[in-house]
């Protein structure tokens, strides 16, 4: 079977951690994927939906959103406390895009949960912003969940940090910490940040691998993608296809369907959504990771282009 995507193994040897939540291993992997994104500073947390949650608790107001997002975005702009205003953005799935934005309150957050490249912080240009990426197994930067945000502005890190453990100020002894605010047990532990650490060392071999498997895609098929996440097509009927190419021994998936028409979001949206809509029936995403084989990608277009009529 051609696998969607590559989830790397490892065997851990626990005992080696000082301590399963805050070993060392989690500031390492902090400071390193600061400098590998150029930012000045970084938190883990647990997930990189904790991170969101925080990044828009309290701000009671719109979020815009493209419809067609992962769940756990629009979930957590409704669990802080705000609303949605949903719009027909396709385009962006397998990149970033910008959260929310208040040039009053100089804050800019950035979802960067499908992509991470080296100095992509320091190339979006903006020093106050905070980016935040997540670990999710089969994210750019693979781990056991976890999530992490960066930003040259080190009061607004300071903010994550205090807020991710409890209100408290991390202290040698637990039971000396100083406990200043209402926070939440959002931290990342010592086995996410090994696997992830493990991974982003990984990530620049990934990357140029990826690229090429892109640029064969691309040329095979008629595409201009360029994600390094993801590599999808349009289908005229997408679960169809999906079990179509599982027969052939091929694992494709739907990146993703759109959210817009949900009662519990209470229907914020603006015209016509139909993009989106469509998206949700003809949007597939082909095996793309760095193991995949030249043969076996030559199997996957031979098939896309039995089934998909190409």
């Amino acid at each position: 079977m051609i696998d969607l995507f590559n989830i790397n193994q490892y065997q851990i040897d626990t005992s080696k951690f000082s301590n399963m939540l805050h070993d060392s291993i989690v500031q390492e992997f902090e400071c390193a994927f600061a400098e590998y994104v150029g930012a000045k500073y970084a938190r883990s947390a647990n997930s990189a939906s904790s991170l969101i949650f925080l990044a828009l608790n309290g701000l009671r107001t719109t979020i815009d959103l493209p419809s067609t997002i992962p769940i756990v975005v629009p979930n957590m702009v409704v669990n802080s406390g705000n609303q949605i205003r949903f719009y027909d953005d396709v385009e962006w799935v397998g990149h970033k895009y910008k959260l929310y934005e208040n040039k009053y309150q100089e804050l800019t957050v950035i979802d960067s949960a499908q992509e991470v490249t080296r100095n992509q912080y320091r190339d979006h240009g903006d020093s106050n912003a905070v980016m935040i990426f997540s670990f999710y197994p089969t994210k750019p930067v693979g781990g056991c969940d976890g999530g992490m945000v960066v930003s040259d502005n080190k009061n607004e890190i300071d903010g994550y940090r205090l807020m991710t453990l409890n209100g408290t100020r991390l202290n040698e002894n637990s039971w000396e910490r100083d406990h200043v605010a209402a926070g939440y047990k959002m931290h990342a532990n010592s086995l996410q940040a090994y696997i992830a650490n493990k991974n982003l060392k990984k990530l620049d071999h990934k990357n140029e691998r990826l690229a090429e498997v892109c640029e064969i895609y691309n040329r095979k098929l008629g595409y201009t993608n360029t994600s390094k996440h993801l590599y999808r097509i349009r289908v005229s009927d997408n679960k169809q296809f999906i079990s179509d190419m599982k027969k052939e021994g091929i694992n494709c998936g739907i990146h993703y369907r759109h959210c817009h028409d949900k009662q519990f979001y209470g229907h914020f949206h603006t015209g016509n959504l139909t993009l989106s809509e469509n998206e949700s029936k003809v949007t597939v995403s082909l095996p793309f990771h760095e193991l995949l084989t030249n043969q076996e990608i030559n199997r996957v277009i031979k098939n896309v282009r039995k089934l998909a009529n190409i």
